[in-house]
């Protein structure tokens, strides 16, 4: 269950109450990203996916953002965007 939340498109991992997370949702939004955002603080599973995502990444830490399935990393605008853009997840 927790590849499936993050096994296709583009998705943030993220946690309701964190400022970076917030910083994530508004750069994506403000770009015109389609994503899927996952707020582990208000899932069921949230416990169990981020220390999932600890496995994956080496990183405990959210925001954390995946592409495709790929992670990328955090709340970096300048990696963001042109992954974003060659994922075809904003307009150009």
């Amino acid at each position: 269950m927790c590849n499936e939340k993050i096994a296709s498109g583009p998705k943030r991992l993220l946690k309701t109450y964190r400022g970076y997370c917030h910083r994530v949702k508004h750069l994506s939004t403000q770009l015109g990203a389609s994503y899927k955002v996952v707020e582990l603080d208000k899932e069921g599973d949230g416990p169990v996916v981020q220390s999932a995502l600890a496995d994956w990444t080496g990183l405990r830490t959210v925001p954390n953002v995946f592409i495709r399935g790929n992670n990328i990393g955090g709340c970096n605008s300048g990696q963001l965007v042109p992954l974003l853009r060659s994922a075809g997840a904003v307009k150009t």
